[in-house]
């Protein structure tokens, strides 16, 4: 298993387009081939960052998603 963590930094604006990304494609990402969970965690004293969490089966499940359309 692969454990995948990103921590974000936006500006104010950048915080609801993000979210608003998010929100329309989080279903897609947590069906996507080889994830197993996705999870968006907000920092509880910074409140423009934010920490996605993703469980992917293996490295190639974690790749494939890194060269999809849905990534880009």
């Amino acid at each position: 298993m692969i454990i995948r963590i990103v921590r974000m930094h936006f500006t104010d604006a950048g915080v609801e387009e993000f979210l608003e990304i998010f929100n329309k494609n989080k279903q897609a990402i947590r069906n996507f081939p080889g994830c197993t969970h996705l999870q968006l965690l907000k920092d509880a004293e910074e409140h423009n960052t934010y920490t996605t969490l993703s469980y992917w089966d293996n490295p190639q499940s974690l790749e494939n998603y890194r060269k999809s359309e849905l990534f880009g």
